[in-house]
């Protein structure tokens, strides 16, 4: 409300010609997103695989009550986990800022996407996210390219009702077992 609701742009440089990459032109705002993004994902799985509050983080999204067994403070965990999202997702809106300019609700197209992302490559599995997002972005571009730009989100669900038919579990994600102690 104190900005008002018109389009900010946070970009100081002249916008110029992208590179051609196999027919493609990918702008230098692109390729640092790209760049930034295969960084940031090789950091959080290196963190989340071998530092030691990355696997409490893993412990308390498995079990919140069986971690506090193992003596893991899990709401300082969950804190952790929030101020780790909380940054990525900052990262991600200066990035997208820096490409399209900002509107007030520049990030919800991408929070439906980031969701149908989740489900179609597995909650709890990074690379299985990272698979299901090169699936949704060659999916959607396909639909602009054979269909029509207006089809680009319509195919995005058709792919989640997909999954959510034959593989509700996603890529790699795990089929979750009823257990009863």
């Amino acid at each position: 409300m104190v900005f008002g609701d018109d389009t900010k742009s946070i970009r100081t440089w002249e916008v110029k010609e992208g590179l051609n990459v196999f027919g493609a032109y990918i702008t230098p705002v692109q390729i640092i997103i790209i760049a930034t993004s295969i960084i940031l994902v090789i950091l959080v799985s290196g963190y989340l695989s071998w530092a030691k509050t990355g696997k409490a983080l893993r412990a308390v999204a498995i079990s919140q009550e069986l971690s506090k067994f193992s003596g893991i403070k899990s709401d300082k965990i969950i804190l952790i986990s929030f101020a780790i999202g909380s940054a990525l997702a900052g990262v991600a809106g200066i990035l997208v800022a820096l490409d399209v300019d900002m509107t007030p609700t520049m990030g919800m197209n991408m929070l439906l996407m980031g969701v149908v992302v989740m489900i179609v490559g597995g909650v709890g599995s990074i690379w299985g996210i990272v698979l299901g997002s090169l699936l949704l972005a060659t999916a959607q571009n396909l639909a602009v390219w054979y269909i029509s730009s207006q089809w680009m989100d319509a195919s995005a669900f058709a792919l989640l009702l997909v999954f959510l038919l034959f593989k509700p579990e996603g890529f790699l994600g795990k089929k979750i077992r009823k257990v009863e102690v």
